[in-house]
């Protein structure tokens, strides 16, 4: 094949699938494979490979570490990329500083990674505020959203970069405190520590590249968009159903926790009651179940909802 002839079917691919670099391994790994197959999207199962292809739709992946996500989607290497928003802003802050483009568009806010940025010390130090860390050497992950939140609060400090097992810093003397991403806090206790103070929350969020896409890659990022908020809005919703007395309905829609407009249904051989489904976009409480329940509903049935669109 002719260098000519490739470069055309290059840059023909180029225009016709969409790129997404996602995290390779980590902790928003799993919950980023789960929305593409509950989205549709095959993907090649082995991790190992640097890029994969999805089996039924135009579209690569590309897994790399995290932190490298958002340059590639500012550097126009990749027309999306899924990241926590602690990484995008860490890394946006440090590109800043190194004179380099920091321009995306923040595409949709994903419904998992929740975690914060917390600083913890030892189980034994009294806390007052972030004024006890005057002077203090803190090690950290995050330097430079640790660096913006100190210098509000008027606090001096040293940074300790590390990029790994930070929780282990005071221990080993390297620190006074430390700073980093806080889901469970069960692995502070482990080494000693208390979380004190959250100075930044995140969860993830796809970004895109802040250049128009050509109109075939458009095309397919519509429709992962509208997927990716179906899943999101069945993971949240609920489908409810019940027979109700008609005197009641009013009193019945009234606590029906985010429901839109429910269907009535006619129920064969009564005149007095009917059938009411609804959609919820809101958790539904026993506490619910039970007021529903004093109105006179019968049958009532609170299921998930695997796929919504619309």
């Amino acid at each position: 094949m002719s260098t000519c002839k490739a470069c055309c079917e290059n840059n023909g691919s180029e225009k016709k699938r969409l790129r997404i670099a996602i995290q390779k391994s980590g902790r928003l790994t799993d919950e980023t494979l789960k929305l593409f197959k509950d989205s549709g999207i095959k993907i090649s199962s082995n991790k190992d490979h640097l890029l994969a292809h999805a089996e039924n739709l135009p579209i690569d992946i590309l897994r790399v570490r995290d932190d490298d996500i958002p340059g590639l989607v500012m550097d126009h290497v990749v027309d999306w990329g899924i990241v926590g928003q602690n990484v995008l802003e860490e890394t946006t802050m440090q590109r800043e500083l190194d004179g380099m483009y920091t321009g995306f568009n923040e595409v949709l806010k994903l419904n998992f990674g929740d975690c914060r940025l917390s600083i913890a010390v030892p189980t034994e130090d009294e806390w007052h505020g972030l004024a006890d860390l005057e002077g203090k050497k803190i090690a950290t992950t995050y330097p430079h959203l640790l660096r913006r939140v100190m210098k509000e609060a008027g606090v001096n400090f040293r940074s300790v970069l590390l990029t790994g097992s930070v929780e282990v810093a005071p221990r080993a003397g390297l620190a006074d405190a430390i700073c980093d991403l806080v889901c469970t806090g069960a692995t502070l206790q482990s080494n000693g520590l208390k979380e004190v103070e959250t100075i930044y929350t995140s969860k993830a969020v796809l970004i895109g590249r802040d250049q128009p896409l050509f109109p075939e890659k458009q095309a397919i990022a519509n429709t992962i968009i509208e997927r990716f908020k179906g899943v999101m809005s069945a993971v949240e919703s609920r489908y409810i159903m019940m027979n109700a007395p008609k005197a009641k309905l009013e009193q019945i829609r009234a606590i029906l926790p985010g429901a839109e407009n429910p269907s009535i249904i006619e129920l064969e051989g009564s005149t007095d009651r009917v059938a009411l489904h609804a959609v919820s976009r809101e958790k539904v409480f026993w506490e619910t179940l039970e007021q529903l329940k004093a109105l006179g509903a019968t049958s009532i049935l609170v299921v998930p909802i695997e796929k919504m669109l619309g």
